[in-house]
Order: structure tokens, then C-alpha cells, then sequence
């Protein structure tokens, strides 16, 4: 069995859907598990932290926990999946967890990549690009938490951690098989940064890599190490997908800005929730479904998505730690009231967002689904008492994504759904 490691929950189902895709029937859970859980059958295993944005050292901790119950469940292979843009500052948190995992599991070299094409990061000459940007030319340049002025991944995992870090070339890559194997092999470096720009770079990394103890990257590299261990194509599921829905969004990325101003535009009911206002996160959420108790139609929005200046604005009166704490917080309230009010698709936007309802519904894990997007899947909850969920990373899918998943079936009824 294959085990991951996510640093962010969004994240996690982003390489949840690439394993279920090249074949694996993967299982979810969003944090570490009791010791005593013994997951369903499975060929892999993806534990979901949210410790991308925690100091260095507790999110050693919570990923060295993380290793220590899937080793206790039969995995033969780590992965640690971190975000595709690389985000991260020169104290982490990429380096000192991969170097913790790499000594835990007596790993000597450990290849990896950020590169996820699909998605449109790419790595050539060592360097991340997001589409035909540079990471530093792209909108992560101006990221509020891990702004990213390098795109240079040697330099900027090397900055992270003690041990050399190289470069496998994008020719190395291509040559593949035997000679791909050698050039890991006769490497000094302990960490190396694998150049793809295709898919196929990426299976052929992945075939290479299949029997190595620990391997890193986005999702993309993930899918190629399934393609070499799976069945090629998705396990069969039954998922049904009815049942009132609503969104939850807290990114504030360009591309969320997009989703959101498509359901404005569409006339869908909407509540923005403003920390600056109400401070107090327990009135914040009460105020939102206050307002969710007294509207009427489908798919309704409940958002802080705001713009660059709108967010400087807001971390300026209440500090960066202070507003997201806020947010989070309310936003967790907001979901657990949804769901008592009947609502059976959750669908959130942001990885912060994302962990604070998770959190909040108490959501322990669940099967993987169909892909409302690239990346983005369905999850059903292992407790049926909780609404299915669509938890969506800032950055991807189609400006109408919040728009179609929140579409309503024929039998939905409009909210409110319940007193």
C-alpha cells in the first residue's frame, strides 16, 4: 500500500484523485488516525495534515505522527505531497519535513518534483514554472503567507535544509530506465529536483522511482508512481451526487475571485462575512446563518473571499494571524450550522478554508470520488450523517466551478431547508 503525507488538506485530495485516477482506490483521512483505526481496503492511504503554514518543528511533529501510524499499516512506500508552487519560506516547511521523513525512513536520496502539468506547473532547468510564467513572474509572487520572489527550486530547497540538493535534468529524465536509475544512483546530492514538463516525464519518473522508500512532490509525480502500481484507469464507485448544496469560500486567490464573481454574476444568493464589522467569529458565523435562514433559491454563497487590497486592508486591522483566525473559525461554525440545516454537498474553496470545516464537521476520512475538476473530487465522509464534500485548493479549477458543483438536481429544494 502506498502512504502520503499532505501538507494541507486541499492538497490532499488534490493527490487523492491522482492516485484514484491512475488506478488506486484510495482512502482519505484528515489528520492522523487513532492508532487503533484499521483503514478498508485500500492501495492507498493519503493522511491530511495542515502543516504547511505551522512552525517548522510542529509540523515535523505532525508528520513524523503521520509516518508512525502508516507504517503501522502496511505501506511499503511514502509520499509526501506538498503544494505545486512550491509554497514555502527559507525556514520551510517543505525542507525540514523532508528531511525528517528521509532520516526516519533511512532514505539516501530522495527524488522530487513540483512539477504537475495538468495543472500547469512545470519544472525545466531546476526552475518552477506556473504556465508560461516563472513562479516569481506569477501571481504567487504577491502569495499573503508564503510569497515566492525565486524560481529556482535547487536554491530554494537549499535554503531549507543542511544536506546538498542537485538537479536531474530534463534529458536525464527522458532517457529514462537504466540510465535515469544510474544518474540517481552516482548522485552526491541527498536531495534531488527532477526536470518535467509532460505527463509521460512524469510516469517515467514514476516507474524509476516505484520501489524507493520515500519520494516527494505535487501531484503530478504522484500520478505517475500509481501509473506504475495501479490498474490504469479509475476503480469503480457509486457516488450520488444529489442533495441541496452551498459554498464556502475563503481563498482569495485570482483564480477563487473568478469562481466567486461567477456566482454573483449568476444572481446566486451570497453573504459576506467582514471580520473588520463583527470581530467576534461566533456572532460572524450566527450573523451568516441568521441570514441562510431568511434566503431563498439554490446553491447559496457564504464568502471573505476579497480582493488584494480589500485582504492588505483587513490583515492591516486585525493582523495576519488575527483575520484568518477569525475566519477559520467562523467559517467551521458556518458549516457545522449548514449541515444541521440539511445541506448534503459542502463545497469549499481554500485549503485553510477547507481544514477549518473539516475540523469543525468533525470529518474523520472518507472514500475518493469523481472529479468535479481536475484535482478537485468528491469525498464521501466515512459517517453518512456528514454532507459530501468538495474541498477546492485557491488556484484550481474553471472560473465556473463553484458555479456547476453547487448546481442544483431536479428534486433539491431551495434553501432554507430547515428552522
Amino acid at each position: 500500500m502506498l502512504g502520503v503525507i499532505a501538507d494541507d488538506v486541499t492538497g490532499a485530495t488534490d493527490v487523492a484523485v491522482s492516485l484514484r485516477r491512475n488506478g488506486l482506490r484510495t482512502l482519505l483521512y484528515f489528520g492522523t488516525p487513532p492508532p487503533e483505526t484499521e483503514p478498508p481496503a485500500a492501495e492507498a492511504v493519503v493522511v491530511a495534515l495542515r502543516s504547511r503554514m505551522i512552525p517548522a518543528a510542529a509540523a515535523v511533529t505532525d508528520s513524523l505522527r503521520a509516518l508512525g501510524w502508516l507504517r503501522g499499516h502496511r505501506v511499503r512506500q511514502v509520499y509526501f505531497k506538498y503544494c505545486s508552487t512550491f509554497d514555502s519560506t527559507a525556514e520551510g516547511n517543505i525542507g525540514p519535513v523532508l528531511a525528517a521523513l528521509a532520516t526516519a525512513l533511512d532514505a539516501r536520496t530522495v527524488v522530487t518534483t513540483p512539477s504537475s502539468p495538468q495543472h500547469g506547473r512545470t519544472q525545466y532547468r531546476g526552475h518552477l514554472f506556473v504556465g508560461d510564467e516563472l513562479l516569481a513572474d506569477s501571481p504567487m509572487r504577491d502569495h499573503p503567507l508564503t510569497p515566492m520572489r525565486d524560481s529556482n527550486l535547487v536554491r530554494l530547497l537549499q535554503a531549507q535544509v543542511p544536506e546538498p540538493v542537485g538537479l536531474l535534468g530534463h534529458d536525464t529524465v527522458r532517457a529514462g530506465g537504466a540510465a535515469l536509475r544510474r544518474a540517481i544512483r552516482q548522485a552526491t546530492a541527498h536531495y534531488l529536483l527532477a526536470d518535467a514538463t509532460t505527463e509521460e516525464d512524469l510516469r517515467v519518473l514514476g516507474r524509476v522511482l516505484a520501489e524507493d522508500p520515500l519520494v516527494a512532490g505535487a501531484a503530478g509525480l504522484a500520478g505517475g508512481l500509481a501509473a506504475a502500481l495501479g490498474r490504469g484507469h479509475p476503480p469503480e464507485d457509486e457516488f450520488d451526487l444529489g442533495g441541496p448544496a452551498a459554498v464556502l469560500s475563503g481563498s482569495c486567490s485570482a483564480r477563487t475571485l473568478e469562481q466567486v464573481g461567477e456566482l454573483l454574476r449568476l444572481g446566486r444568493p451570497a453573504h459576506r462575512l467582514d471580520p473588520i464589522a463583527q470581530p467576534d467569529p461566533e456572532t460572524l458565523a450566527a450573523q451568516a446563518l441568521d441570514w441562510f435562514d431568511t434566503t431563498t433559491g439554490h446553491g447559496p454563497l457564504i464568502y471573505s473571499t476579497m480582493s488584494p487590497a480589500e485582504l492588505r486592508h483587513t490583515q492591516d486591522a486585525l493582523g495576519v494571524e488575527g483575520s484568518a483566525r477569525i475566519l477559520e473559525r467562523a467559517t467551521g461554525l458556518i458549516a457545522v450550522g449548514l449541515a444541521r440545516r440539511g445541506i448534503r454537498r459542502l463545497i469549499t474553496a481554500g485549503g485553510e478554508t477547507s481544514g477549518a470545516v473539516v475540523a469543525a464537521l468533525g470529518v474523520r476520512g472518507g472514500a475518493i470520488g469523481p472529479e468535479a475538476a481536475p484535482g478537485v473530487p468528491w469525498i464521501r465522509p466515512v459517517d453518512p450523517a456528514h454532507p459530501l464534500l468538495l474541498l477546492k485548493s485557491g488556484n484550481f479549477g474553471a472560473p465556473d466551478l463553484l458555479a456547476t458543483a453547487s448546481t442544483p438536481h431536479r428534486t433539491d429544494p431551495p434553501c432554507p431547508l430547515a428552522p
